[in-house]
């Protein structure tokens, strides 16, 4: 009988080399500014080939991690983390992170009518069995895939503003088109990332997450509920409390 774990695929080279420099770039081995190896080092280093090592780099490119200089060598970013406030009154993300000079945006994956789940109706309260629409987007920081975000919306909201929604963020959107945003119950926990959150957020698989999971009424209503999974590295919340 074969060995089970020779049946394991193992994760491509150029992730791996990715990953180990990563690795050491957030340990503070290659501050910002400074050099990585060359790619002929690189090569040495790790007995690989050209292509190996530039697929690695084009990874951390992708990540925004270093940056590329033609004719220099690649150059350790410095790295900024851009930070949601949870306040009140409510501010929403996009508006936050411009106040700290992130460039925001969107790149929709789904936006579908479904069935209702019965844990999303509940939430929602509404009938099993109605029909709400299901969004999945990526949310860009300054071009960096930064978070993986899921919402549930009401149907008549999500047949009234649908092509917008699929453009920009949500919760802006609908305060534009009259829909006032009176609360917003939210829970942070951690998780780690899965297949689609590693390929999507180009972050390791089983790497540490932030889930920020959220419920919004307008009135007494509830119209929307979702979470938003994100890389600990790029995004990060923060609570002011008052007695």
């Amino acid at each position: 009988m074969a060995n089970s774990t020779s049946n394991r695929r193992s994760p491509p080279l150029h992730l791996v080399i990715s990953e180990k420099l990563r690795t050491q770039i957030l340990e503070g081995r290659y501050p910002p500014g400074t050099k990585i190896p060359s790619e002929h080092q690189l090569m040495e280093q790790f007995e690989v080939s050209r292509i190996t090592v530039r697929r690695a780099i084009a990874n951390l490119v992708q990540q925004g991690l270093v940056i590329t200089q033609r004719g220099r060598g690649v150059f350790v970013k410095e790295q900024r983390k851009a930070t949601y406030f949870l306040s009140n009154p409510i501010v929403f993300v996009e508006e936050d992170l411009a106040r700290q000079g992130f460039a925001s945006a969107i790149e929709n994956l789904i936006f579908e009518p479904i069935s209702v789940p019965d844990h999303i109706g509940q939430k929602l309260q509404i009938p099993r069995q109605s029909e709400v629409y299901f969004q999945k987007k990526v949310l860009l920081i300054d071009g960096i895939p930064s978070a993986l975000d899921m919402t549930y919306l009401v149907a008549e909201l999500g047949q009234a503003y649908a092509t917008e929604l699929q453009c920009a963020m949500t919760f802006p959107i609908l305060e534009r088109n009259g829909v006032s945003i009176h609360r917003i119950e939210a829970t942070l926990e951690s998780t780690h990332a899965d297949n689609e959150l590693s390929q999507r957020l180009n972050v390791p698989l089983g790497g540490p997450i932030l889930v920020y999971r959220y419920l919004a009424h307008t009135g007494n209503r509830p119209i929307l509920c979702g979470e938003t999974l994100s890389r600990g590295d790029r995004l990060a919340y923060s609570v002011v409390l008052t007695k």
